[in-house]
């Protein structure tokens, strides 16, 4: 509602989707936000695995994830609008269109990512033994 008081508002303009090409904030292209997506989220899950881990100090978990996550979306918000699988999703339905066929690229670049994360946080940060 907020959104639609905007003079010439149309949802189909985008409402804030994530896209890549065109439909990018600033027309990065499809390699271009599966780079970002790919690396934005393996490091964060990284940041999660760390930050609570059994050896890390106690308490300090919500700093460290708080701080990232703002950074993440500064730096992604350029390219595809955002980290989020499930906010993609959302805006999607929405828009429909090419918001819903682009929305492949925004589930599979964060699974990778995660997958990525896991696998590099287990190689650096694994317990030894």
């Amino acid at each position: 509602m907020i959104a639609s008081g905007l003079p010439g508002f149309d949802v189909a303009n985008g409402f804030a989707s994530n896209g890549y090409g065109d439909h990018s904030p600033g027309s990065y292209s499809l390699q271009s936000a599966l780079i970002a997506e790919v690396v934005l989220t393996a490091f964060f899950l990284i940041i999660i695995l760390g930050a609570t881990d059994k050896r890390a100090p106690v308490g300090f978990a919500p700093i460290a994830i708080g701080l990232a996550l703002p950074l993440i979306h500064l730096i992604s918000i350029p390219v595809t609008n955002s980290v989020n699988p499930a906010r993609s999703t959302g805006v999607a339905i929405y828009v429909g269109d090419w918001a819903v066929a682009q929305l492949w690229a925004f589930w599979v670049a964060p699974i990778v990512g995660a997958v990525l994360g896991a696998g590099i946080y287990r190689f650096i940060g694994g317990e030894k033994k």
